[in-house]
């Protein structure tokens, strides 16, 4: 029986988790992969059990960018599958971009191509130290056509120029430099400060977390102008009314754990 493309599950503190499986090779994504799991970040999106998402990668590399068996078959298809092809990576990016819950990247060995957008695209990316990014499609004769916009939207166009034109690999200390990971870890901790991140996740309001990505969202590329502060002067009024707001204060006030906590 052939295994799965990725391994997708909700835990019981609703803490749901895609992990891709490819190892042998190395994750890479191919369009069935793409697919299914844009079905399934949108299934996850829906279920009232999830809190977070956390993305990760099984073996030795997160995602090493597309499937070469699938590129080499795709250079000789026609027009119009390899447009659908790219059509499809740009609505998994954006999805994911656009993802409602908050979403915690798990990064190690490669982090290529698309695997690097699927970084970008992230709210919280944590990294070991050996890990490795890169943009190589100029190398190939290509470019990083949906992907670009999602990295530069992190790193700034001036970066994005670079590492797209250069294909140059770079470290994860460049990463955190660039703004496409938060932390580093060291010797396989991993998981475990993937984890110390969710529980902070899980401590806030999910209707505000959701309501807090909405607006970043809808901020990005604007100045602070008079509609966008006075945009975010009705989120809040709206927030402070809300149940959640309420509760939060009061659970404040009166030193407790609020009710969305499990503890």
């Amino acid at each position: 029986m052939e295994r799965p493309l990725f391994m997708e599950e909700i835990g019981a503190d609703g803490v749901a988790r895609i992990t891709l499986t490819r190892p042998a090779k190395r994750n890479a994504v191919n369009g069935a992969l793409i697919r299914e799991m844009t079905d399934a970040l949108d299934g996850i999106a829906g279920d009232s059990r999830a809190r977070c998402l956390v993305l990760a990668g099984e073996g030795e590399a997160f995602c090493a960018g597309g499937d070469l068996a699938e590129m080499s078959e795709l250079a000789e298809a026609d027009l119009d599958r390899n447009r659908a092809d790219a059509d499809a990576l740009g609505r998994l990016l954006q999805t994911l971009d656009g993802f409602p819950l908050p979403t915690v990247a798990l990064v190690h060995g490669a982090a290529i191509g698309a695997g690097l957008g699927i970084v970008a695209c992230c709210d919280i990316v944590v990294a070991d130290q050996t890990a490795a990014f890169a943009l190589p499609e100029s190398r190939l004769g290509l470019v990083p056509g949906v992907i670009a916009p999602f990295v530069a939207a992190v790193t700034g166009e001036r970066w994005a120029r670079r590492y797209s034109l250069t294909g140059e690999r770079f470290d994860a200390s460049t990463a955190q430099f660039l703004g496409l990971v938060h932390e580093l870890v060291h010797g396989g901790t991993l998981e475990t400060q993937g984890r110390h991140i969710v529980d902070a996740v899980l401590a806030g309001a999910p209707g505000a977390q959701r309501e807090s990505k909405t607006q970043l969202q809808r901020l990005r590329g604007r100045t602070p102008d008079e509609q966008a502060v006075g945009d975010g002067a009705e989120r809040l009024a709206n927030r402070r009314v809300s149940k959640e707001g309420r509760e939060g204060v009061r659970a404040f006030l009166e030193k407790r754990k609020p009710a969305w906590t499990s503890g």
